[in-house]
Formats: C-alpha cells, structure tokens, sequence
C-alpha cells in the first residue's frame, strides 16, 4: 500500500517557527532590534516626560519589559557557560574590555560636557555600563544556577533580599545585578519550546489587551508610584519606603514584566526583515547612542522639543540613531574595542581554539557564547 503522503518540507519548515539548528534565528535577531530601539526611545522620552502624563505612562510600561527582555535573551543564550577557556575568552574581550572602555569614555565626556569633578571610576558603573558589569557576574554564576533544582526561586529570593538592602553601595551596581537577576535566570531555565508557545496568533491578540490594561495601569501609577522602582538600582528604604514593600513590589514587578515581555516576544516577527542583520550589533547601538542622550541632555537639545509633533520627531529620530549605531561599518569600525582579539594573552589550546570556530558570534548587549539553537541567532 502507498504510504500516506508527507508534508513538503519547505511548508512543514514555515509553519515551524524554531528553525534548524546551527543557523541564526531571525526572531532573536529581531527582538534584539526592537528592544535596543524601545530603550533608546525610553531614553530619549525621559527628559520629556515631566510636563507629559501620556509619555510618562509609555516611558513606564516600556520601562517595565525592555531590559527584562533583554536580560531573558542574555540568560538564555548564556546556557552553555561552564568556564571552558574560549567562553573565558570571549566572556573577556565581549564584556570586560567594553566595560573597561566605555566606562572610561562616558566618565570623561561627563566631566568634558557637564561635571568636571566627576569621578572616573571603573566600580562604579555609570549610565549605560551597569549592563555589562552585571552580565560578566550573571555569566560567572551561571553553572551554579544552572546546578541547582530552584533556580527561579532562589533568584527572586536573593532580589528580594537586595531591595531591603540599602547599604550594599554602589560598587559595580550591584543593586542592579541582583534586583535583575531573576531576569537572566528565568533565560537560563527556558527551552526553545518556551518561546514557541507566546509566537503564536492566539497569544498575539491576547497581548492586546494586556497591554491595555498596562497603560491604564500605568495612567493610575504617574503621581501614585515612584517611577524609580523600574530602573533597579535602590532599596525601598532609598525610595520612601518601609522595607517590607521592597520584597512585594520585586514579586509583583517580576510578575508583570515576565508578562509584558511575552507579550512583546509574542509581536516579534520570527522572518527575516530588512533590519534583522542589525539585531548582531545592538551592543554598539546601545553603548553609543548614550552619548547622544545625555549630550542632547547637557547642550539643551531637548530643550526645543515641545507638543506632540516635537515628541514625536525626538521619537523617530532616537529610532533612527540607534538603527545607524547598529549597522555593519559602525559594528566594524568598533571591532577593536568590542570584540578585540585577545589571542596573545592566551595559552594556546587546539581544543578550545577548534571549540571558539564552531561557537555562535556574540550578540547585542546579550553578548555571549550560545549553544546550537534551532535556526539562526
């Protein structure tokens, strides 16, 4: 008898949203863009958002899932840490020397355009480098999170215990590492089949919704809620309140960014569009359209921005920075200082030399070693 006829399979691929392994995944590529897009935005919305309830509400509930998502993407391509002398090497010349350099670079331009007396100190993460100091500790701890049975759990648990904290300083930002941990553990706990439930129709209307009720809940919050609580970085004591609201407000802040970022996850296009090769360069993106906030920030730049036209255009234009920022020639021009070769400082070691040519390159602020993934990362 004839065998019942099989699915070609160049459909059977379409409908699959996980592709096949060894390949970039043009979905993570796109979340990546967008994310970098959405915090160069949030940025650019921040010096406006006093005199402008409706941007302060989307500056919040933006605030609530674009580094979350971020961190999830970093956790879950992070996996695969277990101190192998090429992953040291990359952890390296991918986290620490960028750390090193743009924490020099934005601390000098600080006391160039705006403070003269500001310190330049490589422990005290300033603007946009807590990112990657927080991400070289993630890195190191991921073989214990990825040892034990409760990860999650003991995450939260650790964050909960930073936010009734408020003398553990300032040094590296560690509020911050900790207070977002969670984040990158939850990266580290999922599967490609996680991400293969939220990209579907059904989940794309229901976010919908949830993201109507986050603006509705973020129209309540301007004036009711300390928008400080979505960047991190103080315990609740810092920010007026008893201790104990600390460990609630983690729990309940964990719970609707998991969910606004699923939500966005769900509106990520799994094909590949004209700014899916960008998503490989979001670290420069990020790193460098700072500069540009905070000189429009210093200058008065920001100062000629008014009514909606104006936010509007400041909008697009932080868009359109960051885009460039992300592109191949600014990518290669940088090369030197965020992927640079480090080779010389190594033992040589064929293995882990024949190891680091198979590895997957680094990627945006979520710059790390990936394992083999379904289909293009």
């Amino acid at each position: 008898m004839n065998a019942p006829p099989q699915p070609h399979s160049n459909q059977r691929s379409q409908r699959d949203p996980l592709p096949r392994a060894g390949r970039r995944d043009s979905f993570f590529d796109n979340a990546k863009y967008l994310a970098i897009v959405l915090v160069a935005m949030g940025h650019s919305w921040e010096p406006l958002r006093d005199d402008n309830r409706a941007l302060a509400v989307l500056y919040m509930v933006v605030y609530a899932f674009h580094m979350p998502a971020f961190i999830v993407i970093s956790g879950y391509f992070s996996r695969s840490f277990a101190f192998k002398p090429h992953q040291i090497k990359r952890l390296l010349s991918g986290v620490v020397v960028p750390y090193i350099v743009f924490e020099t670079a934005y601390s000098l331009f600080r006391r160039w355009a705006h403070d003269p007396d500001a310190p330049v100190s490589l422990l005290d993460p300033w603007y946009l480098t807590w990112f990657l100091a927080a991400l070289f500790i993630w890195r190191l701890t991921t073989p214990i999170w990825r040892s034990l049975r409760y990860p999650l759990a003991v995450a939260l648990a650790i964050a909960m215990l930073a936010t009734v904290s408020p003398k553990i300083g300032n040094d590296l930002d560690m509020q911050r590492a900790l207070q977002f941990l969670p984040y990158f553990v939850l990266g580290l706990c999922l599967k490609p089949e996680h991400f293969k439930l939220v990209r579907t129709w059904r989940m794309r209307i229901v976010a919908l919704p949830v993201f109507a009720v986050a603006l509705a809940v973020g129209w309540w919050a301007k004036g009711n809620m300390n928008p400080d609580w979505f960047y991190h970085r103080d315990a609740a004591q810092e920010l007026g309140g008893d201790w104990w609201i600390g460990p609630l407000m983690t729990l309940g802040m964990f719970g609707c960014s998991v969910l606004l970022t699923a939500c966005f996850f769900a509106w990520v296009p799994g094909r590949r569009l004209w700014f899916t090769a960008l998503g490989a360069g979001t670290i420069s993106g990020y790193l460098l359209h700072g500069f540009l906030v905070k000189g429009g920030i210093w200058f008065g730049w920001f100062d000629h921005v008014s009514g909606p036209l104006g936010v509007l255009l400041c909008t697009a234009v932080a868009a359109a920075a960051v885009t460039v920022l992300c592109t191949a020639p600014v990518r290669k021009a940088l090369k030197p200082v965020l992927e640079p070769n480090l080779d010389r400082f190594f033992r040589e070691d064929d293995a882990a030399a024949r190891a680091a040519k198979t590895s997957a390159p680094a990627e945006g602020p979520a710059t790390t070693d990936r394992p083999k993934v379904p289909a293009g990362v």
